[in-house]
This record gives C-alpha cells, sequence and structure tokens, in this order.
C-alpha cells in the first residue's frame, strides 16, 4: 500500500486549505450576486386588501374631541347610543372621553372566517391623547364597500402626553395606537389558487433581460416551455403537467430559484436632502472638470462719528463701514476623468476636487448635458 510521505502530507495541508479557501470565495461571490425569484417579483394574487373603517373610541381619560354643536364625533355618539336604545339631549353630552377614530387594516387574500388580524386605530378629531381607550365594534370596509373584518378591543399607544400650568411633556405619537388580534375576519375574499392554469409573475423592478432571465430559469427547472415573458414587468406560467391543481408546489419550487437581476445605469438625486445614488453600471467617457465658485463676502461695520472737544459746530451721526471681499479660489484647476473608469474611479475622482454634495449634483448634470455621462439621471 502506498502512503504518503510525513513531509509531504504536511506540505499539502496548507495547499488544499489555500484551493478550498478561494474555492468557498468563488461560490460565496457567485451566491451572493443573485437573488431568489421570491424576493425580486411578486405572484398574482398573492398580494393585501386594504380595509378602512370608522369607529368611537371610549374611557378616555378627559383627553378625547372636544363635543361642540355639529361636530361630527357629537353626532357619532347621539346615533350610536340611539341604536342601543338610548335617547340623549344634546345639551347633556359635554364628556371628554369620547373620540372619533379612523381604523384601518390589512387582509390578505388567503386568511379564512374566524380569524384575527391587526388593527391600527388613529384619531380623527382632536383629541389629546387615546391612552386607555376602548376601541367599540368598528366594521372594516374594502374598496368594493364590502364589510370584511369587524374590530374591537383595548387600544395599546406607544405615546402619552403630560402637562401642567408651565410644561407639557409628549413622547411619541398618543393620537395613534394598535389592537393585536383586534379585528375577526368576516368575509373571504374569494380567490382560489389552487385551481389556476395560468400564474403571472410581476417584477418588482421591470427590466427585459431581468424578465428573460427569470424565464429561462423558470424553463430550465421545469424542463419545458412554460414560462414567457409577456413585457419587462410580466412573466406568464402556464401550470405545467405534474403540476395539476397544485401551483402553491409550483410556485414553492420556482420562487427558490436563483438569478441575476440586471438594473438600468442610473443616477438617482434627491436635491433635497443633497442625496446622491450612483448604480453600479454608470460608466463615463473622457471629460475634464474643473468646479470654483465666486464668492463675495460684504460686511457692514458701523461706526460712530463725533466732534472734536470743545467744537463749536457740529453733530454726532453713524457712518457706514462697508468692507467687500471676493474668493475666485484660483486654486482650483481642471480634473481629466478617463474614459472606462469604474464607479469607484468616478467618486475618487469628483472627490478629489474637494467639491461638497451640492455641487456634485451640478456636475453630474453637466456632464449628462455634454453627452459624457453614459446613465439615466433622475431627480426626486
Amino acid at each position: 500500500m502506498n502512503k504518503t510521505h510525513p513531509i509531504l502530507r504536511k506540505n499539502l495541508l496548507p495547499a488544499v486549505f489555500a484551493v478550498l479557501c478561494v474555492i468557498n470565495f468563488l461560490l460565496t461571490s457567485s451566491v451572493s450576486a443573485t437573488s431568489r425569484i421570491k424576493d425580486i417579483a411578486n405572484f398574482e394574487g398573492v398580494r393585501d386588501n386594504l380595509l378602512v373603517g370608522y369607529g368611537l373610541v371610549v374611557g378616555l381619560n378627559n383627553t378625547g374631541d372636544t363635543l361642540a354643536d355639529g361636530h361630527f364625533t357629537k353626532q357619532s355618539l347621539l346615533a350610536m347610543l340611539e341604536r342601543l336604545g338610548v335617547k340623549p339631549t344634546e345639551n347633556g353630552l359635554s364628556s371628554k372621553n369620547v373620540a372619533a377614530v379612523m381604523v384601518t387594516a390589512s387582509l390578505s387574500g388567503f386568511t379564512r372566517q374566524g380569524s384575527r388580524v391587526d388593527v391600527t386605530v388613529s384619531a380623527l378629531g382632536d383629541s389629546a391623547s387615546l391612552l386607555g381607550g376602548t376601541l367599540l365594534v368598528t366594521p372594516l370596509l374594502g374598496a368594493d364597500g364590502e364589510v370584511y373584518v369587524v374590530a374591537q378591543g383595548q387600544l395599546a399607544v406607544g405615546g402619552f402626553q403630560s402637562q401642567g400650568q408651565g410644561e407639557s411633556v409628549t413622547k411619541g405619537v398618543p393620537t395613534s395606537a394598535r389592537i393585536a388580534n383586534g379585528g375577526i375576519v368576516e368575509r373571504e375574499i374569494g380567490f382560489k389558487l389552487a385551481s389556476m392554469e395560468r400564474v403571472r409573475i410581476s417584477l418588482r423592478n421591470p427590466d427585459f433581460t431581468t424578465a428573460r432571465r427569470m424565464a429561462q430559469a423558470v424553463n430550465a427547472f421545469l424542463g419545458t416551455n412554460a414560462a414567457n415573458p409577456r413585457d419587462p414587468g410580466t412573466i406568464e406560467l402556464s401550470v405545467p403537467s405534474g403540476y395539476e391543481n397544485n401551483v402553491v408546489g409550483l410556485l414553492t419550487d420556482i420562487e427558490q430559484l436563483r438569478i441575476e437581476p440586471d438594473q438600468m445605469a442610473r443616477i438617482v438625486i434627491d436635491e433635497q436632502s443633497g442625496t446622491i445614488v450612483m448604480g453600479e453600471n454608470v460608466t463615463i467617457s473622457t471629460v475634464a472638470i474643473a468646479q470654483g465658485s465666486l464668492t463675495i463676502r460684504v460686511t457692514e461695520t458701523p461706526q460712530v462719528s463725533q466732534p472734536g472737544p470743545f467744537a463749536e459746530a457740529g453733530t454726532t451721526q453713524t457712518v457706514n463701514r462697508t468692507d467687500v471681499q471676493i474668493d475666485e479660489e484660483p486654486d482650483k484647476k481642471f480634473s481629466v476623468v478617463k474614459q472606462g473608469i469604474t464607479l469607484q474611479d468616478l467618486v475618487n475622482g469628483l472627490n478629489a476636487l474637494g467639491i461638497g454634495p451640492r455641487d456634485l449634483i451640478t456636475i453630474l448634470q453637466a456632464i449628462k448635458t455634454a453627452g459624457a455621462l453614459q446613465a439615466d439621471i433622475m431627480v426626486m
């Protein structure tokens, strides 16, 4: 039996370890450059539905709405009491323990009747705080006007407000609250995913190349041409044989596939905050850049002029003294940015000019106007 010499085996271990490290780095880089389909696309029907309702919160500690004549909170309170068989007079309603609120929730397309969802409660009137309040039964409606959820429960407020005669303290937003599992689903959304014959996949960032790569990855996995890109943001997937009445299993297998999304060469500029975001594929042709500003500083220093001692004539007057300084920054010179540089080289070259984000925005727009910037500029 052949055996490796101990010295040779000792010398091979570092080399084998280095090769394994390189392979691991390459595999990690390859995986990190790709994304799962579920992270860059949405499947048809897998979405949330927004609900909204109007209700009343009671039990507040003198922090509710002002029940003035004609106020909607007062009208709502009167209508609610009348439905419960109570007929109060308008003059008898002077409580500060009631507040009108808007209640919102998000309902999934696959939530069944009897399930519970979280609801958010927000003050609608002039209530100072919802702390300690209880939401009365509130129906939540969808876009079609139908009631899907009924909400009620004790409010959980993340902020508070306290005030005295000379000072007040407010933490967080005391006029907004949540009720965990405060809504009960009364109506289901009629969407049958399992029996679908075609499913559309929507890209969150539409792109021709990404759509084609996704369709190719799905077809390679299924072994058939079931996926076809219809436009930059939509892929139509026909349910292949073996997945009939099992669309859930099909989407589960597909969403784990990895592809490399493509992106446009784009620069996003937010002029209000001075934020600049550059994409990876931004390139620039050879161009010379010079940046300098003319600064004019005017300083007013008034001086008092008065007549000399024992003067027979003259009055004390204020004389204006103006100092004007002009700074042209003569040390600013041209900098040449060569063609084919990377994004890091472009940023380093612009930073070498000693400019700030505001001036950088102007320079990028000027380079684009000159035709040397091969990217799209989007101003927010």
